[in-house]
């Protein structure tokens, strides 16, 4: 079993499904695609309305059955996650020298280390925040004047 059909989507797009979509909305999507796709009621070519709907049912037998759902739900993201570590070098080593551990748990943008970019804005801030904090400090020993004052008492 493939992450993609033949013509290179996944089951889940081609129901037009979310992956968390319930078994009543894949039995919704699949009666509305088998009745636009069936060789017998399209105008499609027949081997195309033929392939497209032998897609459908398989799409459709794998995500109402739990188990198989379950197996290709497991399938697909341990496919995506390959092509994501095709993507990234993760053969990358830190300062220290010792390799960066296993990214595929930071896909989600919530748990994961922060870019070079990211650090360098962070760097930025701060070094900006000192310097204000810095400048404020220098004026108000230079010019006592300008900083708050303590309130006294009106004289009854």
């Amino acid at each position: 079993m493939s992450k993609y059909t033949d013509l290179g989507v996944s089951y889940y797009s081609l129901l037009g499904l979310h992956p968390k979509a319930s078994n009543q909305q894949i039995r919704r999507a699949y009666r509305k695609l088998s009745k636009q796709y069936h060789p017998d009621t399209t105008d499609m070519p027949r081997l195309t309305a033929t392939a497209k709907f032998q897609q459908i049912n398989e799409a459709y037998a794998t995500l109402v059955d739990s188990k198989k759902r379950l197996e290709y739900d497991k399938k697909i993201k341990h496919l995506y996650l390959n092509d994501f570590e095709q993507r990234v070098n993760f053969n990358a080593h830190c300062a220290s020298g010792s390799q960066w551990r296993n990214l595929s748990s930071y896909l989600d943008n919530k748990d994961r280390p922060l870019s070079a970019g990211e650090l360098f804005v962070l760097l930025i801030m701060g070094i900006t925040l000192l310097g204000c904090l810095i400048i404020a400090i220098i004026i108000g020993l230079m010019r006592p004047e300008l900083t708050i004052q303590p309130i006294k008492p009106p004289v009854i």
